[in-house]
């Protein structure tokens, strides 16, 4: 443990810190799986509700990443990489929807 007084402060501040990002690293992550649950129910079932209920979470999961990215939680180059996978769920299940009608 850090006996200089600076060192300590920066030790709480870093643990405060570490606490915050652990909280949108996890909302992140729990919006991408609903969002990726509702696309595998719009694949599975495509009516309009379940892609009204896509674009609701698509949208939700975006802005938590985008609001992740902005505080520092997590870099910007990993919120596009997020939001790609979720884009690229959504095309795909569009794409075979297209190919089944």
């Amino acid at each position: 443990m850090a006996n200089i007084k600076s060192a300590l402060k920066r030790v709480e501040i870093a643990e405060r810190n570490r606490l915050r990002n652990k909280s949108y690293k996890s909302a992140v992550k729990t919006l991408m799986k609903k969002c990726f649950a509702a696309v595998d129910g719009y694949a599975a079932n495509p009516t309009p509700e379940s892609m009204q209920e896509v674009q609701t979470r698509l949208a939700s999961a975006y802005s938590k990443i985008d609001r992740a990215v902005k505080r520092g939680a997590l870099h910007s180059n990993n919120g596009a990489r997020k939001k790609s996978r979720l884009m690229k769920a959504l095309k795909k299940a569009e794409s075979s929807q297209a190919v089944a009608s």
